[in-house]
């Protein structure tokens, strides 16, 4: 493992925390950065999955009194608690069919950089259309989410396996689409990320464990890039819900766009060059 390498890690791992949770696709950036810088991890693309979970890990943290209180609150049997985790589970349950039907399909063809661009700019048009059409939202709390309601939201989120979309701006534009309030949109999105990318990261290692088993290097690169992405998502969730209450989503839609429209020129001018 050069030292290029580790730099490389801890750039894309830097990347996947600050984006992880913004409606502006962290696979989609990873993708596109990786193919500026050069940077090849471990076989199998676990290396951009894995880290997400890193990500994930900031969530645990920074919710960790609301996800304690609901864990005793489920032991408890108070309603409440029961209801968020009926939900967070039900929108959950989406992703985990289609990811194990998909899984081949989606990291053979759909990771390249033209999708993402495309993605990105289609993702763009969507949250600029939905912010403007969105009803006057009607739950403002992520305990009030009903199953089916979940269960829309959660479906939106397979959408994100296509690289470019976004799995926050899925499940963030489909909440705020049925009547979900901003900040609880986000949040909800937040919870269901923790099931969503635990469960991917293990059936990629799972799937790749044959060829990344005994590779120390590999497993360097996954560690730097993890703890980057730990430490730039303890800053960006933070934060996050104070800036879509007060700007909402339209910075993040012109930033796709832009960046879509850019990735897009890039590609055609190396296309003609080749």
């Amino acid at each position: 493992m050069s030292w290029l390498a580790s730099l490389q890690a801890a750039f894309v791992g830097i990347v996947e925390g600050i984006t992880e949770f913004l409606p502006v696709s962290s696979t989609g950036h990873i993708l596109l950065l990786e193919e500026v810088i050069g940077f090849e991890g471990p076989t199998g693309k676990v290396f951009e999955v894995v880290i997400q979970v890193g990500a994930i890990l900031a969530v645990l943290w920074l919710y960790r009194i609301k996800l304690w209180q609901t864990a005793m609150g489920v032991v408890r049997r108070d309603p409440i608690a029961i209801r968020f985790t009926a939900a967070v589970v039900t929108a959950f349950i989406p992703a985990v069919i289609a990811g194990v039907l998909l899984h081949r399909f989606i990291k053979s063809v759909l990771f390249n950089p033209w999708i993402v661009a495309l993605a990105l700019i289609a993702g763009g048009l969507a949250i600029l259309v939905i912010e403007r059409m969105a009803p006057r939202p009607k739950i403002k709390n992520v305990d009030d989410i009903r199953l089916f309601t979940a269960l829309q939201i959660g479906i939106c989120q397979c959408l994100a396996m296509i690289p470019g979309v976004s799995r926050s701006g899925a499940t963030i534009m489909a909440a705020r689409a049925l009547g979900v309030d901003r900040p609880a949109a986000a949040e909800f999105s937040f919870f269901l990320a923790i099931p969503t990318m635990f469960g991917a990261a293990a059936y990629d290692v799972y799937r790749n464990w044959s060829t990344l088993g005994g590779d120390l290097a590999g497993w360097g690169l996954i560690a730097i890039g993890f703890v980057a992405a730990f430490l730039a998502a303890l800053v960006v969730v933070s934060g996050l819900v104070r800036f879509i209450s007060r700007y909402g989503f339209g910075p993040f839609a012109y930033y796709r766009i832009g960046l879509g429209t850019l990735a897009l020129l890039a590609l055609l001018v190396r296309q003609l060059h080749m």
